[in-house]
Parts: structure tokens; C-alpha cells; sequence
């Protein structure tokens, strides 16, 4: 029993964090560049078919830093009446000793009120996958009190690989000049636990925001504020930001929960978007940690003309 402590204590702290913080999911502070992980019920929402490709470096000055990348697919479709996404993501925590990679599909309903205000309704299935590198986990028996970690650990490696099937469902509401909307992910609360039962805990997001024009019409410029909340189990997040949008030139400035500040840089085209961030931590991590970086990078291909009935999302770009 002694040994069993120890080593879920070491398999805790060797991945820099906290059991309650253990199972919350990864984050993008690009939120919009990354639609269909913050909800699903984006799906298909710029109508034509798009890709997102998502990379975030967290805290890379702790030896165990946290790396997430993320890829997506999705568009609308007549036929059915609404959007399909595909995404996938894989992040890699303690320098790759637990990996956990997901492989979701989404559909999206999209209903028109009025002639001015439409939502849609998102599902999503997710087949995810949990590892541990064993081998990278360091034991006490392993520890000379003068010379350090120097000898074999007698523990025998657990279970290395946990898999399970997950769902979610996401609501969104729009017209040109505002959107809101919620997502439920892990609705199931599946069991990821390498060492014991350890269930997936219910996240709910909630977002809105607006695109006010400034100036005269045709100039392309305008701001949108906007407003982010999220709960996992114990943690919450709240997440208040601003865009600038001039042109091809997006600039923004979001601030988080007392603990940082993300601004954000990014160039768009009808075609493509590019993005950077960085989240100035203004907590006691300030100089241990050395922010996050979060690189986004999107393709909008074109299509048939839309039909009259489809209105797409004015929602930030990032």
C-alpha cells in the first residue's frame, strides 16, 4: 500500500500539477480559430469547407511543459440540413509521459428563426486514448540519499493505455451583429483512469460576443468585445477580451481569471488566416513559467454560391 501511494503521488507531481487539475482538458486562447473545439455546434458555420490547425506551447520554461496540437475539418451541407466536422487533437504533458489523443465527429442543425437571428444545435462523438510512458516516471526506491536517482525501480509498471468513447453537445445563436452560445463536453463522464477509476469531468462553456463597425460604412473596421466562462469539476475560468479589426490586420487583448493576459496578433484574407498569441502570466509563475505561445493557421476553401436561406457567423476570426 505504501508503495501504491508513492507512486500515484510521483505519477501526480511528475506532470507538474495538481490531482483536481489532472483531468481538466487542454485549452486554446485563440478560441475562435479553434471553433469546433470550443463547441461543436460550430460546425459548418462558414458554409464552405474549412481546415483549422491549432499549436499551443504551454509554460515551456517547466521541465514539464504541456504542448497541444489540434486539427479540423468541417462544412455545410444541404442535404442534411446542417454542418460535419471532423477534429483531432493530441496534447503531451510531462514531456510526453501522458499523451492523450482524441478523434472526434460533430453535426451541427441549423434552424432560422427569423430573417435576421438563426441557430444551430451540435453533437459530438469522441473516441479518445490515454498512455503513460512509464519508462520517464521515477520511483523512491530508485533514489541514493548522496548520489541521487541511481538504481532500478521494483514497482511493476500498470496499465499503459486507457481508451474510451466520450460525448458532447453544443447550442449557438447569431445574427450579423451578435452571437452567443454553450457547450457540454463529457456529458458521459467517461472513466480515463490508468490508475484506478478516475471519471472525465463535465465541462460547460458559455461565450457571447458582438462586431460593432467603426466609422463609415466599407471601411472593414470594427471592434468586438466578447465574454468567455468555463467550469470543470472545481476549476473555473473567466475569460474577457476585445478585437480590433482593421482590414486584413486583427489585433487582440483578452484577460483571464486574475492570471494572465493574452494578446494576439493575426492577418487574414478571404482564403486564409494566420495567428499568434501569447499569454502574459501576471501571477507568481510570472518568471518560472515563460507565458504561452499558440500558433493558428486556417484555409477557407470556396464552393457553390450560398443559398439565400444560409447566414453564416460574424464572430471573430481568433
Amino acid at each position: 500500500m505504501l508503495k501504491r501511494f508513492v507512486l500515484i503521488l510521483l505519477v501526480v507531481f511528475s506532470f507538474g500539477f495538481s490531482e483536481k487539475l489532472f483531468a481538466q482538458d487542454p485549452e486554446f486562447t485563440q478560441f475562435y480559430a479553434n471553433p469546433l473545439y470550443l463547441n461543436p455546434a460550430f460546425a459548418g458555420t462558414a458554409r464552405c469547407p474549412r481546415i483549422n490547425l491549432n499549436y499551443r506551447n504551454q509554460w515551456p520554461n517547466i521541465s514539464g511543459t504541456y504542448v497541444t496540437y489540434s486539427a479540423s475539418y468541417d462544412q455545410h451541407v444541404d442535404k442534411i440540413a446542417g454542418g460535419f466536422g471532423l477534429l483531432v487533437t493530441n496534447d503531451k504533458a510531462g514531456q510526453g509521459t501522458l499523451t492523450t489523443t482524441n478523434i472526434s465527429a460533430m453535426y451541427s442543425y441549423q434552424l432560422n428563426i427569423s430573417r435576421e437571428f438563426s441557430m444551430k444545435f451540435g453533437f459530438q462523438g469522441t473516441y479518445f486514448q490515454k498512455s503513460i510512458d512509464w519508462s520517464k516516471l521515477t520511483f523512491g526506491d530508485m533514489i541514493d540519499e548522496r548520489r541521487g536517482f541511481v538504481y532500478n525501480t521494483n514497482e511493476v509498471p500498470g496499465v499503459s493505455k486507457k481508451a474510451n468513447v466520450d460525448l458532447s453537445a453544443g447550442i449557438l445563436g447569431y445574427s450579423k451583429r451578435y452571437f452567443f452560445g454553450a457547450a457540454f463536453h463529457h456529458l458521459t463522464q467517461p472513466d480515463e483512469g490508468l490508475i484506478g477509476p478516475s471519471k472525465l469531468p463535465l465541462k460547460i462553456t458559455g461565450h457571447a460576443g458582438a462586431v460593432l463597425p467603426v466609422g463609415d460604412k466599407g471601411n472593414e473596421t470594427y471592434i468586438s468585445p466578447n465574454i468567455l466562462y468555463q467550469k470543470q469539476q472545481d476549476f473555473q475560468q473567466l475569460n474577457l477580451g476585445v478585437y480590433v479589426v482593421r482590414g486584413a490586420i486583427v489585433g487582440g487583448l483578452w484577460y483571464r481569471n486574475q492570471d494572465s493576459f493574452i494578446a494576439l496578433i493575426g492577418f487574414q484574407q478571404h482564403f486564409f488566416k494566420v495567428g499568434y498569441s501569447y499569454d502574459v502570466t501576471v501571477s507568481k509563475l510570472t518568471n518560472a513559467t515563460a507565458g504561452s505561445h499558440e500558433i493558428s493557421f486556417s484555409l477557407q476553401f470556396e464552393c457553390k454560391p450560398k443559398k439565400k436561406k444560409f447566414r453564416t457567423v460574424s464572430c471573430p476570426s481568433f
